[in-house]
């Protein structure tokens, strides 16, 4: 209790956060908040404090997982940044607790969690809802969550073809160089998701980017981006015309534009896929509405924490 807490930075976190063992854990976790089970899983609704002299928000994300006894929050600014800005659109730090006494066990970078954690639960929606003979991968964006996308849908599925577009052409083709397998970069939306069985959108836009006539029937998108009520990347007609996913229905009625702007009706949240509770619609369109969880954050800390005590 005495001691000081362990300072994890991002390299540190990124050699000790590994997609095989967080995505078990996510699922566990996914499944048992959809239990809504309020002795298992305590989780309030992100609170956001305004910054609007910089166009952006501080975002506080406590979670409690009483059975593995994890205690932790998120700290997260995220902004949306005139195009060409060479500012970040997040930056974020996790504490992790002492449920029983009450003091930071560790700090850690939170960018890698942030990143690696809403990748992992993109996959675990895809591994749900993609068509079964997927060949052909685009994602939307070319940031830091484009890049753990790739790494984890290619890690864990076997795509013919991927492709990238993002609004900056040079973003793009600097990402397809940094991949370890060939990625294709495509001038326009409509083009890259043009016959795509799977589709991330991973932008930082406030606006539609992708309209549904674009969309193949039976494809899933992973919807990651927009994570505000007045902020979109997907049209009303691709909301209306697929079943929706969400991590969280209460997250997502609150937050996500996408949702609240479009009516669209949420069909599930994944944890009651994983339990059973409600069908995987895979043969037809769906979406995957990601905005992230606390639960989400608290699971890959304790991974971290665990990782990083073994090795010291």
């Amino acid at each position: 209790m005495d001691e000081p807490p362990v300072l994890l930075r991002q390299d540190e976190v990124e050699g000790l956060l590994h997609y095989k063992d967080l995505i078990p854990r996510l699922e566990v976790a996914l499944g048992k908040f959809s239990k809504m089970d309020s002795a298992e899983v305590i989780q309030p609704v992100r609170t956001t404090v305004p910054l609007q002299k910089y166009n952006g928000f501080l975002g506080l994300m406590p979670a409690y997982l009483v059975h593995e006894d994890i205690l932790c929050t998120k700290l997260v600014c995220f902004y949306k940044r005139e195009s060409g800005s060479t500012l970040p659109s997040t930056q974020a730090t996790v504490l992790l607790f002492d449920p029983e006494y009450g003091n930071v066990k560790a700090v850690m970078d939170g960018e890698v969690i942030t990143a690696k954690r809403t990748a992992a639960v993109s996959a675990i929606s895809a591994k749900l809802l993609m068509p079964a003979k997927s060949e052909v991968l685009t994602i939307l964006g070319a940031g830091h969550q484009a890049l753990s996308h790739y790494n984890v849908f290619t890690e864990t599925f076997s795509f013919k073809e991927v492709r990238v577009w993002s609004r900056r052409k040079e973003m793009a083709e600097r990402f397809a160089q940094s991949t370890q397998g060939h990625v294709t970069v495509w001038e326009s939306v409509e083009e890259a998701v043009n016959g795509a069985d799977v589709i991330v959108t991973v932008t930082g836009a406030s606006e539609p980017v992708l309209f549904g006539q674009w969309v193949k029937p039976g494809a899933h998108v992973a919807a990651v981006g927009a994570c505000r009520p007045d902020w979109r990347e997907l049209d009303d007609v691709l909301m209306r015309q697929a079943e929706v996913y969400v991590d969280s229905r209460e997250g997502a009625i609150a937050e996500s534009g996408d949702i609240i702007l479009s009516g669209a009706k949420v069909f599930a949240e994944l944890g009651e896929v994983l339990n059973g509770t409600r069908p995987a619609l895979r043969e037809k369109t769906t979406v995957f509405k990601s905005l992230g969880m606390g639960i989400q954050d608290a699971v890959s800390a304790k991974l971290v924490f665990e990782q990083w005590k073994s090795k010291h």
